[in-house]
């Protein structure tokens, strides 16, 4: 499953995103990962969460960032929860693109809820990406 939060710069989505990431971890029986590019999320995440610096790995753009998703779903079976901060910072901004990747991502996490921040309004979205608004 995949699931957006989104919202302009500012508007309060990586807050949300760490609630969501405390009230996953409570509740798995697996493995929770967060996903961040920098090091905005360090002292805000629990030690208990996998949490991962996309830059240690030069992922940019939409193949390279599924690529990493799939490998992490591949690597690691009990995986319940995967969250990334910035995603469009990862990714770029086309939007059609954005909703192509999440569709595939769709497909490949059946046990696993995926949550991505997109900073963007909503009417800024294409409908291939609306319908992933949590």
């Amino acid at each position: 499953m995949v699931k957006i939060i989104t919202g302009r710069r500012g508007s309060g989505k990586t807050k949300v995103l760490i609630d969501a990431i405390h009230a996953a971890e409570k509740k798995s029986n697996g493995n929770v990962v967060a996903i961040q590019k920098g090091s905005s999320l360090n002292t805000d995440i629990t030690y208990k969460v996998r949490l991962v610096n996309i830059e240690d790995y030069s992922v940019e753009g939409m193949d390279a960032f599924y690529g990493f998703i799939a490998g992490i779903l591949a690597s690691d079976h009990d995986c319940t929860d995967i969250f990334v901060d910035a995603t469009l910072k990862i990714t770029g901004r086309d939007y059609d693109k954005l909703g192509e990747m999440f569709e595939k991502l769709e497909k490949i996490t059946a046990s696993t809820v995926v949550t991505l921040t997109v900073s963007a309004d909503n009417s800024e979205l294409p409908e291939n990406v609306k319908k992933f608004i949590a």
